[in-house]
């Protein structure tokens, strides 16, 4: 008998959420047809793919196994990812590797702005994971990826979508006086489901750094979204955009949240189409700029078109009040 050596061994595959590994599986209700899509075959995708790759870039539409990769994709429009692809989070939503992440990418930024400028994106969307052992929480390398932007593609309108920075004292200013066009900071679930869901976050935090980025620049769009499906009711959602509306936030984003893995929190329910189209009213009627609000609705999706939209609300908001004065 042959003894294997362990140099001979294969490697071992490191574990994606190491921290989820000796968990219970939590089953999933069947998905129901509304909520399905198709596997992503179409040539730009294919191409997307491939220039992501070749350039040794990260999109939260692979690592967060987003459901509209197909559709995104074959428009050529993907989310980057920066700071690496491990989060020091663990969150019980989320497919995004966890553990002790490598040392920063100085070239990151120059590769994102060529991809942003190969791809012809009038909008990027910056996003990232979480950078707990990062003095700044990866504030400077958001800057320094807008700055690329700006530069390789200066019609490129740009949003990020942020952690919470929490505890990192200037990172948020940091970020603010790069100057995006949109700031994003999801609140992700209603307050009570924070210490199951987002135990790393506080809900508190979140909603103040949003009403910060107001006070720091009044003018710059910003955006915040939540998953539903947790197990939270209609009047905890209505709460937290009665929140968002205090702290200034123009737009809404509320999608049905899809368990990744049955390690993750289990979805203890499906919103029908008809729900989520009551959120959006209950949304518009509380005055945001903005809702989208659908089982497929993700922070990115369409964010193109949208900040189109977005900005002719503003527009038309500002006229009203105009005319209310005269």
């Amino acid at each position: 008998m042959t003894v294997q050596s362990p140099a001979d061994a294969a490697p071992s595959v490191r574990p994606r959420h190491p921290e989820k590994a000796r968990r219970p599986d939590n089953p999933s209700p069947r998905k129901p047809g509304w909520i399905r899509v198709k596997a992503p075959t179409s040539k730009g995708y294919g191409e997307v793919r491939r220039l992501v790759h070749d350039a040794g870039l990260h999109t939260v539409c692979e690592e967060a196994a987003c459901p509209n990769i197909g559709e995104c994709w074959a428009r050529r429009h993907a989310t980057f990812m920066i700071l690496g692809d491990t989060c020091t989070r663990a969150c019980a939503f989320c497919n995004v590797r966890t553990g002790k992440p490598s040392g920063l990418d100085a070239d990151e930024p120059g590769r994102v702005a060529a991809s942003v400028r190969e791809l012809a994106l009038r909008h990027a969307v910056i996003t990232s994971v979480d950078r707990d052992d990062l003095a700044d929480g990866g504030a400077a390398h958001f800057a320094a990826t807008i700055a690329a932007v700006r530069q390789a593609s200066p019609e490129t309108t740009i949003e990020v979508l942020t952690p919470d920075f929490r505890g990192k004292q200037g990172a948020l200013e940091t970020v603010v006086a790069a100057r995006p066009d949109v700031f994003n900071h999801n609140l992700e679930t209603v307050p009570r489901l924070y210490p199951s869901i987002r135990p790393g976050a506080r809900y508190f935090h979140s909603l103040s750094l949003l009403a910060r980025v107001k006070e720091l620049d009044p003018a710059m769009f910003t955006k915040s979204g939540l998953m539903v499906g947790l197990g939270e009711s209609v009047d905890e959602v209505s709460q937290v955009m009665d929140d968002m509306i205090s702290a200034g936030v123009d737009f809404l984003t509320v999608g049905q949240y899809l368990q990744p893995t049955p390690k993750h929190a289990p979805v203890i329910d499906f919103w029908t189409p008809e729900s989520f189209d009551d959120l959006a009213a209950r949304g518009r009627g509380r005055g945001f700029l903005m809702v989208s609000a659908s089982p497929l609705t993700r922070s990115s999706y369409h964010a193109d078109a949208d900040f189109a939209e977005l900005q002719a609300a503003r527009q038309r908001a500002l006229s009203g009040q105009r005319g209310e004065k005269e």
